[in-house]
């Protein structure tokens, strides 16, 4: 690990340990990420996780709530501070992504463990994110993944499914479509797999994938409707909608409370990462 780095509980009443670092990534860059939970003897499942904010907002504060969900379901997790835009537009955050994961796929017996398997997660933007380093990585054949968790994920650049519409009401403009603008650099990035996942034409030999949206999560349609796709293409997928969630905002709030739906959340993670664990059927 790097020597610059604090660690503290997260929060006075619990026992995980948040470490925040700065890693050095394959072409010499650095990134900050913050590591919660630590190395077990027996091995924990190793999480990189992407925060939201529609890719212009957001850090490593703002994606404490979904980390620490994953800490809780027993897993190491390694939360990254990508480049947001405007000033870094795609692909900046994906390969920023990408080399973050290649980071912690190298170092994922140090950081959880012996035998420890590599996932993908996000929730909102970074659920696009998690989605495309899952496409880089099976593109580029490294590194092998175990499976990626996508909740409320932000995965339609027409930002016209009727869950946003319903969720926006009379609004016309809102900070997912300024987001989308910001990120893509022109129109035909709209057309590249790595920044619009859920339009790729390609789908097979992905991951495992745990898909979560709430029946109020304006982004509960473009979730569903990726999730049958992945099924479609043989992909092994678990999805499930939540009821009255506050998603994806409710995931952004940096106060220590836990979400409502914080056990229900941790028992679908637990249950994927066991479901990776367990031997192949004979």
């Amino acid at each position: 690990m790097p020597p610059r780095s604090s660690s503290r509980p997260a929060d006075p009443a619990q026992t995980l340990v948040e470490t925040d670092t700065t890693i050095i990534l394959a072409d010499g860059a650095s990134v900050n990420v913050r590591i919660y939970g630590q190395r077990r003897a027996g091995g924990a499942p190793l999480v990189v996780h992407f925060h939201g904010g529609a890719f212009v907002a957001g850090d490593l504060d703002s994606g404490a709530c979904m980390a620490r969900l994953l800490a809780a379901a027993d897993a190491v997790v390694v939360s990254v501070a990508y480049p947001l835009a405007p000033a870094h537009p795609f692909p900046q955050a994906v390969e920023t992504g990408y080399a973050a994961l290649e980071w912690v796929y190298k170092h994922r017996a140090k950081l959880a463990g012996p035998g420890a398997r590599v996932f993908l997660a996000g929730e909102e933007a970074g659920g696009n994110l998690a989605a495309a380093t899952a496409l880089v990585a099976r593109d580029r054949a490294y590194p092998p993944l175990a499976g990626q968790i996508l909740v409320a994920p932000m995965l339609d650049p027409c930002v016209g499914t009727a869950s946003l519409r319903e969720a926006m009401g009379s609004v016309t403009c809102c900070k997912w479509v300024e987001g989308w603008q910001q990120y893509l650099r022109s129109p035909m990035d709209a057309e590249h797999p790595y920044a619009v996942p859920g339009r790729t034409r390609r789908l097979a030999n992905l991951p495992p994938t745990l898909v979560l949206t709430g029946e109020d999560d304006p982004m509960h349609d473009e979730a569903l409707v990726y999730a049958k796709r992945l099924q479609g293409a043989g992909i092994a997928v678990t999805s499930g909608v939540l009821p009255v969630t506050g998603w994806p905002d409710s995931l952004c709030e940096t106060v220590s409370a836990k979400c409502a739906c914080a056990a229900t959340v941790q028992q679908h993670f637990r249950a994927f990462f066991n479901a990776a664990a367990a031997p192949p059927p004979s």
